[in-house]
């Protein structure tokens, strides 16, 4: 597993991102995608499409929504991945369920805001991603979600 160190200056958001392990690359993200493209979303999973902010085209990745409070969230758990890096740029995205695709557009969340939100997600998907989460679990104290929520985008998908 590879992770970005941080970057040094306090004024430049963390550059944190853990490279998806061989396994994760070629067996378990290939079949996420194959049964979400055939419509069948594995725990509330999707594909996310999203265009390269340099190449134009699209990328997609398998992406696990959390629905809390009312509203559906994008969560980032290898941290600044490359799909996070298009989506700040864009701003819109599809979210595809079989033969369904879902134009979608996001606002990024505020780190002091994140907290309830990571909460949540580590409730349902940790069992998943929770290696990523830098040992903080759903039941861990406010300031620890706060330690890693810089690490973590998540994005709040608009109607």
């Amino acid at each position: 597993m590879h992770v970005q160190p941080p970057s040094s200056s306090p004024s430049t958001p963390p550059k944190r991102y853990i490279e998806p392990d061989w396994f994760t690359r070629t067996v378990f993200n290939p079949l996420v995608g194959w049964l979400t493209s055939l419509g069948l979303s594995v725990y509330g999973s999707r594909v996310l499409a999203v265009r390269g902010r340099k190449s134009g085209q699209w990328r997609t990745t398998p992406v696990n929504l959390l629905d809390y409070g009312g509203q559906r969230y994008l969560v980032a758990p290898r941290g600044i991945t490359e799909w996070v890096r298009n989506i700040r740029v864009s701003g819109t995205a599809e979210l595809r369920l079989g033969s369904r695709t879902e134009p979608i557009t996001v606002t990024e969340i505020p780190d002091a805001e994140k907290l309830a939100i990571l909460r949540a997600y580590l409730k349902k998907w940790a069992w998943e991603v929770g290696a990523f989460f830098e040992g903080v679990g759903a039941g861990a104290p406010e300031a620890e979600l706060r330690r890693i929520a810089p690490n973590h985008p998540i994005f709040r998908i608009e109607r």
